[in-house]
């Protein structure tokens, strides 16, 4: 037996509304041909804010521009803790793929995907038995170990419950708001609690996935794995866990505040994609008119909106950008001439910020852009 969808109220279906009119705003804030540059970036910082986000709820923290590091596969600083680069290394690439989905014709839900899934994010740690099924009990315990959180099912039925759960992500309740299926798979698979480890990881890269395959045209927009790894809102995360589950597996229990706290945490993340939508477009715009006023080349408006978005790394401008190293070499030099770019790291982990005009115009763009969120509910 799983946790049922739950039936939805009023205030529910309200917020549902107003959580789709934002992804529709976003569908055609993205849709030109004139902003496909700059929705890039913003995408690639989503997909690193999720993925620093699923990790630091379990201890594995970096920055954020770290994170966007490990996604486009550059350097990171040797300060960075082994298992936490290896913690978001496996995620991204669990979590790339499943952003894929959308475009496999081919995809089924099957156990041998959450099972490959599981062992993308925890294979640098085979003591952890990566890809498999846990063999005994398990007790997820909090800051006193003789205070059990929440006590898993017996091992035994574990096969019969993932077997149960994937015969409903492939065809149960299918015609519940894409969200509320998301959330109601996020609670039963990590209710059932299948591996010794990773589970919480699994839950809300599957909440993903079920929202990706669900037909959104950017998912990453759509994942409130960042939102979640907020350290208050991860308290509040943990809070909703407790009070659905009350300490064990009781499928019996209704779902119905744990999804209400994912349609709130929707509605809080869909506010913050779009400011940052609005800051993204305006920084472009900016870093156009500065690229004009000191006669750079058209190109450095990629390099100009990454130094002010996070970081520019010479690498990755030179790669997207189809350049030779030289031509990259050159540009980054006469936009550090400018003043509008100043270095931070050296070597393999040498990157650009924004400085100077380029900085202040960022900055000035995010101040008139920041505001308290609206509380949905």
């Amino acid at each position: 037996m799983l946790y049922a969808t739950p039936t939805l109220d009023g205030d529910d279906q309200r917020v549902l509304s107003e959580i789709d009119a934002f992804y529709a705003g976003f569908k055609r804030a993205t849709g030109g041909t004139a902003v496909r540059e700059w929705v890039g970036e913003v995408r690639k910082r989503f997909v690193a804010g999720a993925i620093r986000g699923s990790n630091s709820i379990e201890g594995y923290t970096v920055n954020l521009d770290t994170a966007a590091a490990i996604v486009t596969g550059a350097a990171v600083p040797a300060t960075v803790p082994e298992e936490s680069r290896e913690a978001v290394t496996g995620y991204r690439d669990a979590l790339t793929w499943v952003l894929q989905t959308p475009d496999m014709d081919f995809f089924a839900h099957s156990e041998m995907v959450l099972s490959a899934l599981h062992f993308m994010m925890l294979r640098h740690w085979k003591r952890k038995s990566p890809g498999r099924y846990r063999s005994g009990g398990i007790v997820v315990t909090g800051a006193d170990p003789l205070q059990p959180v929440y006590v898993g099912p017996p091992a035994e039925e574990v096969p019969g419950l993932m077997r149960e759960l994937v015969a409903w992500l492939e065809g149960g309740d299918l015609e519940a708001p894409a969200l509320v299926r998301a959330a109601t798979a996020h609670l039963n698979l990590v209710a059932i609690h299948p591996w010794r480890d990773g589970n919480g990881r699994m839950a809300r890269c599957l909440q993903t996935l079920v929202i990706a395959r669900s037909g959104r045209t950017y998912p990453e927009f759509c994942s409130i794995e960042e939102w979640l790894g907020f350290e208050l809102n991860t308290y509040e995360y943990y809070r909703a866990l407790r009070e659905t589950q009350q300490g064990s597996y009781q499928p019996a229990r209704s779902a119905h505040d744990w999804v209400r706290f994912c349609l709130r945490a929707h509605h809080l993340q869909a506010q913050l994609v779009d400011r940052r939508l609005k800051l993204g477009a305006a920084v472009w715009a900016a870093a156009e008119a500065l690229a004009q006023r000191h006669s750079l080349s058209g190109r450095t408006v990629v390099a100009l909106y990454a130094a002010a978005s996070g970081q520019l790394r010479r690498e990755t401008y030179q790669e997207e950008g189809g350049l030779s190293r030289d031509q990259a070499i050159r540009d980054i030099r006469r936009i550090e001439q400018a003043g509008l770019i100043s270095s931070v790291g050296y070597g393999q982990t040498l990157a650009y910020v924004a400085a100077g005009e380029l900085k202040e115009a960022a900055d000035a763009e995010a101040a008139a852009l920041t505001a308290p969120p609206m509380e949905p509910y």
